[in-house]
């Protein structure tokens, strides 16, 4: 067996990256996907402290993401993500980069030679891989950080044709938003031009449950801020990136 160690940083309030990444890749363990031996991930995590979903606390969280690397360092891990899309967003178009790279500086100053993922960037190279050019997207945040991550996207190259924000700015209660009721939510996008339909644009919105089942409902490719994390992860490892039930991303075929 083939042991797998993902390091994590994530903010302080954030409840649902350390449970929806383990959650699917503790699925691809029991399906025995493993191409050569079967694969076991272990995760360990350092945080970031960050309450509310405001440019100000964003900021401050990332002014600490060199202690929370170097905490990870000493944890020779084999892959790092860093998990606060909004916050790298905030940062201005193409930040993603910027933060990989200097993650990354962090690691190999330690002797931690390892790929770095971000959340934002796995986002970005998910809806490449799916081939989307235009997408529709669900967030959890207020207006103006939606538009944010709206800019982003298409400062990336995707057109994003539809946005839906829903407007909660305490992190811990975007923890605790029903998952199910993205299985309503995404009705409200306006499809008619839609590639694919990004159904939560937050690692920290719970969604892994209604990935398939607004795919299924929709025809269209469905992914999350985690899911795409976690392509990514699978692809650094050097691994099929395909987890059962977590949408075309994770198919294994792209």
């Amino acid at each position: 067996m083939a042991d797998h160690h993902i390091g994590m940083i994530v903010p302080s309030s954030n409840l649902t990256m350390e449970t929806e990444l383990p959650r699917m890749l503790r699925a691809r363990e029991e399906a025995g996907h493993g191409e050569r031996t079967p694969d076991r991930f272990v995760f360990h995590s350092s945080r970031m402290r960050m309450r509310k979903v405001t440019p100000e606390q964003l900021k401050e969280m990332n002014a600490q993401t060199e202690r929370a690397a170097l905490e990870l360092a000493d944890a020779r891990p084999d892959v790092v993500a860093t998990a606060c899309l909004v916050a790298i967003m905030a940062q201005g178009p193409g930040h993603h980069c910027t933060a990989e790279d200097e993650i990354t500086a962090v690691l190999a100053g330690q002797g931690a030679q390892v790929p770095v993922v971000s959340s934002a960037g796995a986002l970005l190279s998910g809806i490449g891989a799916l081939g989307a050019k235009r997408v529709a997207v669900v967030t959890p945040y207020m207006k103006p950080l939606t538009e944010t991550v709206v800019n982003y996207i298409e400062d990336a190259g995707t057109e994003v044709v539809d946005s839906l924000s829903l407007e909660v700015p305490d992190n811990l209660a975007v923890a605790r938003l029903d998952p199910a009721d993205l299985r309503e939510h995404w009705r409200r996008l306006d499809l008619a031009r839609a590639d694919a339909i990004v159904l939560s644009a937050c690692v920290q919105m719970p969604s892994l449950s209604a990935v398939q089942h607004v795919e299924d409902a929709s025809g269209l490719p469905v992914l999350t801020a985690a899911t795409a994390t976690a392509h990514r992860i699978l692809t650094e490892l050097g691994l099929k990136p395909w987890v059962p039930a977590a949408g075309a991303l994770l198919d294994g075929a792209h």
